[in-house]
Order: structure tokens, then C-alpha cells, then sequence
């Protein structure tokens, strides 16, 4: 009763937030909002044109050829025109009261002069380089300016990512410090953001954040694929609740994939190619591609990336005589097709897959020889993914359109050590196959002036069986398994009012109709007694489930490149199925709502300083957590009520041409404060799992140009992770993290070839990410050490 008196307690003080802003100001207009994507000039001169109600002309055909990148922002009609001149190297004339000529000037700056962490290092008597578009945060679904977003998000662009390689979320979370992860192993992760945790296991409940390819996600109750982060032109990590805009799954936040999409008119190739050398381990190598291919003419284009790597092993099972047992080997990639439709439309057919194979597991024994593992059996893992997408996108005057459709089907077997003490080997078996179905499809208007507006639907039908075994190597047998069944219907919308200058009201909200049923799999039903039958026909009923997700934000700008935000959001995850002892028990759906203060200043990685920070409360209602049953196999449950304290901060500074620093913390204070009565006598329930109370990172980039049409460029970080538990009740008790993870990559080279040195955890610190390899050796002391120091040498090249 009281956790529902605070949550009222909440919306109405957003809402009462909101409304004191709305009748303290006046409605103003501001400037045309712009968005020409990246392309050859004359295309993009036509689209600001349109956008902007003007006339621009360019007669010098070469000019027109030159590859330009997007111009986006709410802009005034002079600052478009003139930063498109300048990204061609041409300047820009006005030749009448609403019309312009964009004429040849100087050259622009080559790109192989600027900087891949965003400075630029520019030779005396270059030319200036243009100035950066506006940033548009995509996962605002409205194309909103960053200024103008009411939350934290971290942008960080692709080429980032591929840096010294392509990797998969890791390399992400390297850069996050508000984003972990569990570290069972690639293609078997549950990612976190903040303090909102939940589960060490991939069982039925969904993550807590909501990873996306576009509009759609990748998966819904199923753990992170680990797709490779190549040829992407940017990650978003939206932080906090998400459940206006994305539904269920977003308690956390969100991760969003942007892809580089097909290019038409213009034939371009890369490649990167790596071998890798671990401590205390073997070899590894990577390999990654890109090709983008003109179909037709300014009309049809295909881009395709393949990627392999191969990650050494560094665990040794001396029981069985075997070193380096937990290689890793992935290979991925996706192809997708563009059609130019004509009038701004466009129609993108995009495929996805990628298989990981693990040799073994990848954890150790806390006490025993180092990278050690005392089992006497095989541990490895298969985990593979598809998604198939149609994209139809386009404008109906100033309204823009947006439709995804996708199939995705991901399958998962992992194999856990069982041997009980003195015992024989045995080997557990889990299969956790999932296939989704889901349909975005959205109409909005950005704000242009004094008013913006979204609404959308979405459909999502998804089936996840989880089967299991257990037993000798060689005579496995059939364990009680789950199926889950959910098919979700939404509606929502969102609307902006410009209330002053620099004051922008948004409120929203998405009603979510769920059915959701299931059954167990696998069950005994000729020991069950009559009272096990009803259970277990209660517990697997058909059942339908209705949620309101309100939202409201207020976005201030009280000075230039300064804004500062509130923000309530609420968010959910429906209920499920999951295996109780021989049985299967139901779990209901867990709900959170988050009321947050923050600000920014300036745009990261651009300017001489940035900074921006937050502080959020939330209250969440019947968590969904794992735990251990009386016959030792993980389960779910919803194990009470709690609240969560969080803050953050990051920002960076220019310390000189070419060298920035950049920093960032993250504090989480999270209790369990309302525990069920079953999980009371266990202990060690207070705390909300697998989240760090502090993290932090700092990082260092550096660029300079060393020689004619050579740049040396330069990343290094230090990320700290603090101390967690693993989960709840005694058996999930166990602490975990405390460690250091550190890395450096540089790069020489120019924008068409380039060599690049890489070396990861230098110290060698062997920390503990995650202190669990098997539930079955709860009590063993069991961790997961950090990949060993790796040293890389690669090659990339651009035709």
C-alpha cells in the first residue's frame, strides 16, 4: 500500500512539475529544423532547400560530386547554407532575399586530418574545418536535438567502436560507465544500465534494457546476441526508463544500433584485418569487411559487412590435461538493400546473423592455481542469432513516416559442470531457443518552432522454450523446462510545446495490451499428485495483462550549449513462467518509475570543455530476480519492492590541439527495502544484484599529424568497477568485481591505410567480473577473471 502511495506521490509531482512551467511561459517560434543526410552536395543542397523553404543553386558540377556530411539541427535558414558550402570546400552567396548560390572555395580539410575522437589536428595554412552538425538523438524517435532531450544519453559514433578492430557490447561498456554486463560469455549476457539489475542467468525474464537495430529489437526475453559493432555510424545508451518509447524491457535504458545505411551512387570498400597474442594464453585474429555497391543509379544500393574473429583461450582444466580450454570463435555480419523510392521515401531490406561458438567456459576457481579450473568436464556454449527487417520510411509534407517489420529467431545451449562433491561427472544442458515477431510503425513531426508531436503503434508476438537436462556426459536426461508465450498490442504518442526560449514541455504516454501464456516442458506427469496437476494448470492458464506508461520532461536552456532537464518515466516487464523444483510457478510483472534531475553543458568531444550530470530516485515494484530452488537449479521469482538512488556525471575537456580528456562516475545506492516473506530467512536480500555502487573511467585521445598525409591517433582509458553481489538469498551472496580494466589503441596512418598497436588490461590484473560459472558449484568460490593482457597488430584500408 505504501509503495503505491509514492509511486501517485510521484506522477503527480511530475505532473504538477510540468504544468507549473506550462502556465509560467509563453509559446515562442524558433528556427527551421534541417536534416539532409550524408551524400553528394547537390542532393543535400536540394533537401536543405526543401526543408528550409529557400532556393540554392550550384552550377559547378564538381562541387555538386563531393561527398558531404549529413546536415542536421534546428538551424536558421544563413547557418545551413553556409555549413553546407563549407563541408564541400565552396562558400555560399546570397544572390536575393530567399535565395543562395554555393560557388567553389577553398578545399575543406581532409578527413584523414581530423581526429577519431572528433578533434581535429590541422597543418598551418589549412583550411578550417567546417563546424559540427547539431546532434540529433535518434533514439528520441523524434529526431530531437540533443538540447532539446530530456535525459541522459551517450553517443558514441561507430568509428569509434571499430577502432583497432571491431569487437561486440564490451567494447561498448568500455565507454559507458553506467552500462555492465554479467560476463558469461559472448552471445549469453544480460546487460544492465545504472543500478537497475536483476538476473545472473539466462532464464525467462527479460533484460533490463532494450537493445534495438534501428526501430526494432533484437530480441525480447532472450540474452544480448553480442553482434560485432562494425560499420555503424553511431551507439546510443539512453539511460533510465524507457517505457513511453519502447515499452516493456526498458527499465534501465535502452542501447540502440545505428547502422551506416546503403549509399547510392557511390562505390565504397573497407577492410580490417588483426592478429592478437594473449598472456597466459594463445593467439586470436579478427577480420572485418565492408562493401557498399550501386545497384542503380541514384537509386538502388547494397551494403554488406562480414566479420570473424576468433578470441584465444586463457583458462587451464589440468583435470583433464587440457590449456587454453575457453576459445572463442564468431562470425556475423549483415547485408542490406536500399531502394530510393522517389519523393523522400525509402524502402531497406536488412538482414543480420551470427554464430558464436565457446570451447569451454570461461571462469575459474577463486582459491585455487590462477586461470584454473578444477572440473572434469567439457563447458562450452553455441549461440546463434537471425533477424530479418523491412524498413519503409519517408514524408508526407512536414510529417515523417516510419514502418519496421522483422523476424528474429536466436538459439542458445550452454553446458554447466553439475559434479556434485566426490561425486561423478554430470552435466547440465540448457536450450533456451526464442523466435519474435515485431512491427514499428511511427508518425511524427520534430519540433519545429513551437510544437512537436509522435504517435506510434507497435506489435510484438514472441516465443521463448527454455528445455533442460541432466546427467552422466554420455546418459543425459530430461529436466522440467518452461515455455513462455507473449503477444503484445501498443498505442503511444508524445508531444513537445516550446513553452519560452529555451523551454520545452513533453509529455506522453503508451498503453500496452499483453496476452500471455505457456506451459512446462518436459514434466513428470505421472509422479505429479492431484494437487501438483492443479498447480501446475493454475500456474500455466492463459491470463491477459493491460499497462499505462505516463511520462512528462521539461527541458530548460538557460544559457547557450547549456540545458537542464526533469524528467518521470515509468517502465515495466510483463510476467512469465519458470521452473519451480519439478513444476513451473508463475511470476508477475514487475514495474518501475524514476524521477530525475540533470544538465549539461556543451557537446562531448566537440569545444574546449563538456559536462554533464544527473541524479534519479526509483521506486520498483515486484522485482524479477533469480535465485536458487530447494533442488540447486536457478529459478525466478519476484523477491519484493525496492528503491534505487542514482547519480552520474561525465565530461571532458580539450587540454590542447589534439589531446582530450574525458571522465566519468556513476553512484548507485539500491536496496531491496520491501523483501517477500519467502526470501526473508535467506539473507543477504538488501541489495539489488550485479550492480556496483561506484564505477568510473577516464580516457585520453589524442591526434597529430606526423608527416605528409599521416596522423598518429591515440585512445587510452582506465575503468573502474566497484564491488557487487552476485544475487540474492546466501547461495548468489558471493561479491563480486573491484577491478581495473585498462587498454590502448593507436593508429598511424591516413584516411585510405592505416597500421594500428593495441594492448588491453595492461596491468595483467586478473579482477573478477562476475562470480559465477556454474550454479551448481555454488559455495566453489568461483570467478571470472578479465581477459589476460592482449597485445594486437592490425591493418585497415579504405578504396
Amino acid at each position: 500500500m505504501g509503495d503505491r502511495s509514492t509511486l501517485s506521490a510521484m506522477r503527480f509531482t511530475a505532473i504538477l512539475f510540468l504544468a507549473a512551467a506550462a502556465a509560467a511561459q509563453p509559446a515562442l517560434a524558433r528556427d527551421v529544423a534541417i536534416d539532409a543526410p550524408a551524400g553528394r552536395m547537390g542532393e543535400s543542397a536540394a533537401t536543405v532547400a526543401r526543408q528550409a523553404g529557400t532556393s540554392i543553386v550550384v552550377a559547378d558540377p564538381v562541387l555538386a560530386n563531393r561527398r558531404v556530411p549529413p546536415v542536421r539541427g534546428r538551424l536558421s535558414v544563413e547557418t545551413a547554407v553556409r555549413r553546407l558550402a563549407r563541408a564541400a570546400g565552396g562558400r555560399a552567396v546570397k544572390v536575393g532575399t530567399n535565395a543562395w548560390r554555393i560557388e567553389p572555395g577553398q578545399a575543406a580539410v581532409s578527413p584523414a586530418s581530423r581526429a577519431s575522437a572528433g578533434t581535429a589536428a590541422v597543418s598551418p595554412g589549412a583550411s578550417p574545418k567546417p563546424p559540427p552538425e547539431d546532434i540529433v538523438v535518434i533514439g528520441s524517435k523524434r529526431d530531437a536535438a540533443l538540447a532539446d532531450y530530456p535525459g541522459q544519453v551517450t553517443i558514441v559514433r561507430g568509428d569509434s567502436l571499430a577502432f583497432g578492430g571491431a569487437g561486440g557490447t564490451e567494447k561498448l561498456a568500455q565507454r559507458v560507465p553506467t552500462l555492465t554486463s554479467t560476463h558469461l560469455g559472448s552471445g549469453r549476457n544480460k546487460l544492465f544500465i545504472r543500478g537497475i539489475a536483476d538476473s545472473s542467468f539466462t532464464g525467462p525474464t527479460q533484460s533490463t534494457v532494450g537493445q534495438y537495430f534501428g526501430d526494432l529489437r533484437l530480441s525480447y526475453n532472450a540474452p544480448d546476441p553480442d553482434l560485432r559493432l562494425s560499420d555503424l555510424d553511431r551507439v546510443e545508451v539512453l539511460e533510465g526508463p524507457q517505457g513511453t518509447l519502447y515499452g516493456a524491457g526498458s527499465l534501465g535504458g535502452i542501447v540502440r544500433i545505428v547502422p551506416n545505411a546503403p549509399e547510392a551512387g557511390h562505390t565504397e570498400a573497407s577492410a580490417m584485418l588483426g592478429g592478437s597474442a594473449t598472456r597466459h594464453g594463445g593467439f586470436g585474429g579478427d577480420a572485418s569487411a565492408m562493401l557498399n555497391l550501386p545497384l542503380a543509379e541514384d537509386s538502388v544500393a547494397l551494403r554488406v559487412n562480414l566479420d570473424a574473429e576468433s578470441q584465444a583461450g586463457y583458462i587451464d582444466k589440468p583435470l583433464l590435461g587440457r590449456e587454453d580450454v575457453n576459445r572463442t570463435d564468431i562470425l556475423g555480419g549483415r547485408a542490406a538493400l536500399r531502394v530510393e523510392a522517389g519523393g523522400g521515401w525509402t524502402v531497406d531490406l536488412i538482414g543480420i546473423g551470427q554464430t558464436t561458438r565457446g570451447a569451454d567456459s570461461q571462469y575459474a576457481d577463486r582459491g585455487g592455481p590462477p586461470l584454473t579450473r578444477a572440473a572434469r568436464v567439457e563447458e562450452g556454449f553455441a549461440a546463434d542469432y537471425l533477424q530479418g527487417q523491412l524498413v519503409v520510411a519517408g514524408e508526407i509534407g512536414t510529417v515523417r513516416f516510419r514502418s519496421s517489420t522483422g523476424l528474429a529467431r536466436q538459439e542458445l545451449e550452454e553446458r554447466y559442470d553439475a559434479t556434485l562433491e566426490d561425486g561423478p561427472e554430470r552435466i547440465f544442458v540448457q536450450a533456451n531457443d526464442t523466435e519474435m515477431i515485431a512491427n514499428e510503425t511511427r508518425l511524427w513531426q520534430p519540433l519545429e518552432g513551437q510544437f512537436g508531436w509522435l504517435v506510434g503503434t507497435s506489435y510484438v508476438k514472441n516465443s521463448t522454450t527454455l528445455t533442460r537436462t541432466l546427467g552422466l556426459p554420455d546418459l543425459l536426461s530430461a529436466a522440467t523446462g518452461v515455455e513462455n508465450k507473449v503477444e503484445e498490442i501498443t498505442l503511444y504518442g508524445e508531444a513537445s510545446l516550446r513553452l519560452a526560449e529555451g523551454l520545452v514541455a513533453n509529455a506522453g504516454g503508451r498503453l500496452t495490451y499483453s496476452w500471455l501464456g505457456g506451459d512446462g516442458e518436459d514434466i513428470a506427469m505421472a509422479s505429479l499428485t492431484e494437487a501438483d496437476v492443479r498447480q501446475l494448470a493454475e500456474a500455466t492458464a492463459s491470463r491477459r495483462e493491460s499497462v499505462f506508461l505516463p511520462s512528462v520532461s521539461l527541458v530548460a536552456s538557460p544559457f547557450e550549449e547549456t540545458s537542464l532537464f526533469f524528467r518521470y518515466q515509468e517502465g515495466f516487464r510483463p510476467g512469465g513462467l519458470a521452473v519451480s523444483g519439478e513444476l513451473v510457478s508463475r511470476f508477475r510483472n514487475d514495474h518501475i518509475a524514476t524521477m530525475e534531475f540533470g544538465g549539461r553543458h556543451g557537446v562531448p568531444g566537440r569545444g574546449p570543455f563538456d559536462i554533464a550530470a544527473s541524479v534519479s530516485f526509483t521506486r520498483w515494484q515486484d522485482i524479477q530476480a533469480d535465485f536458487i530452488d530447494g533442488s540447486g537449479l536457478p529459478s525466478t521469482a519476484n523477491i519484493g519492492n525496492g528503491r534505487i538512488w542514482s547519480a552520474s556525471v561525465t565530461g571532458g575537456i580539450a587540454v590542447t590541439e589534439g589531446l582530450r580528456l574525458a571522465a566519468g562516475a556513476t553512484f548507485n545506492d539500491s536496496r531491496v527495502d520491501e523483501p517477500d516473506l519467502f526470501l526473508l530467512a535467506s539473507g543477504r536480500v538488501s541489495q539489488v544484484p550485479n550492480i556496483a555502487e561506484f564505477a568510473g573511467r577516464l580516457g585520453v585521445e589524442y591526434s597529430r599529424e606526423i608527416g605528409r598525409n599521416l596522423v598518429l591517433t591515440a585512445e587510452g582509458w582506465a575503468h573502474y568497477v566497484g564491488k557487487s553481489r552476485l544475487g540474492v538469498g546466501p547461495e548468489l551472496g558471493e561479491l563480486q568485481g573491484d577491478y581495473l580494466d585498462t587498454g590502448l589503441i593507436a593508429r598511424i596512418g591516413d584516411e585510405a591505410l592505416g597500421v594500428t598497436f593495441s594492448v588491453t588490461n595492461l596491468a595483467d590484473v586478473t579482477g573478477n567480473r562476475f562470480a559465477l560459472g556454474t550454479p551448481f558449484a555454488i559455495g566453489r568460490d568461483q570467478i571470472t577473471p578479465l581477459q589476460p593482457r592482449t597485445v594486437r597488430i592490425g591493418i585497415d584500408a579504405t578504396f
